[in-house]
């Protein structure tokens, strides 16, 4: 695993795989790697303008279709399209951004980043064969995940600790995902990932004056987006990536470098907080799976 690069990304023809969010940043460059490496790869955007322009910028057998994580019509929509898959990755979110949300009235960082994939993973489950991975973040680690208020009802809003508690539910949730694998006997392996400080769009659309300062200071401080869809790119392929493994850059205190075992927050770990984060998932969404 040491010095893990892109160039030791295994042949991946014969694949068909997903990326969410792939029209730009660490989803585009994985999904770019992925095609360069021989898979079919589908990139999965709710704008597909700028997907089929970063399509066209793209070697391989590359197709776009629309999918907005913040509709879970769309979802629907999109999963009933798709057939046979073998790497789902849930690459797409949004960033401390004001309070809004979503079209089935969700807050819209916990419904993007969190109930949107839990739904898409579960309409995708038994047509998947090899893994999902989950992108959560460094930022889980400030995270706080509040089962009587998911939604910021009650709670006055507070765009950081909500991006915070959606990345750390992403982090329980392929966790969980992993432990009902192995326990309905499936050879389905669920991986998280996360990309440290890179530099891509999602600093720029936080809408806030925090906005601006941040895309300066990860453009001089961070590393590119090809550096940072590092640990999601091995997560997704490497032989040697462990059952509900977890990777992110080996560097200090994991803002940069290439992909090692990244650390998880107890809050991550709590199997309680799990289960009841899965049961409350499916009743809000209408999707369930493995239970």
């Amino acid at each position: 695993m040491s010095d893990w690069t892109a160039a030791d990304i295994p042949d991946q023809h014969g694949r068909t795989v997903i990326v969410t969010g792939a029209n730009s940043g660490i989803g585009a460059v994985t999904a770019r790697e992925l095609a360069a490496r021989g898979a079919r790869v589908i990139l999965a955007c709710r704008n597909t303008d700028k997907g089929e322009r970063a399509a066209a910028a793209m070697t391989g057998d590359i197709g776009v279709r629309h999918l907005d994580l913040a509709d879970l019509d769309s979802v629907h929509r999109f999963a009933d399209g798709v057939g046979d898959v073998d790497i789902l990755l849930n690459n797409a979110g949004v960033m401390a951004v004001p309070e809004s949300r979503t079209a089935d009235g969700f807050e819209l960082q916990f419904g993007t980043n969190f109930l949107g994939p839990f739904a898409l993973t579960g309409l995708l489950l038994d047509r998947i064969s090899s893994r999902v991975v989950t992108l959560s973040s460094v930022a889980h680690r400030q995270g706080r995940i509040d089962l009587s208020d998911l939604g910021w009802h009650r709670r006055r809003y507070q765009r950081w600790g909500a991006y915070g508690a959606s990345k750390l539910a992403d982090l329980v949730f392929a966790a969980e995902l992993q432990r009902r694998l192995t326990a309905a006997g499936s050879s389905v392996l669920s991986v998280a990932a996360h990309p440290g400080f890179a530099s891509t769009e999602l600093q720029s659309h936080t809408q806030s004056v925090q906005g601006p300062i941040l895309a300066v200071v990860t453009r001089l401080f961070g590393q590119d987006a090809d550096s940072g869809a590092l640990p999601s790119l091995y997560a997704a392929t490497s032989p040697g990536v462990e059952p509900g493994g977890y990777y992110g850059p080996g560097g200090f205190g994991e803002m940069r470098g290439t992909p090692k075992p990244a650390a998880r927050s107890a809050a991550a770990r709590d199997e309680h907080v799990a289960a009841e984060l899965w049961r409350s998932a499916e009743e809000l969404t209408g999707v369930g799976f493995l239970s």
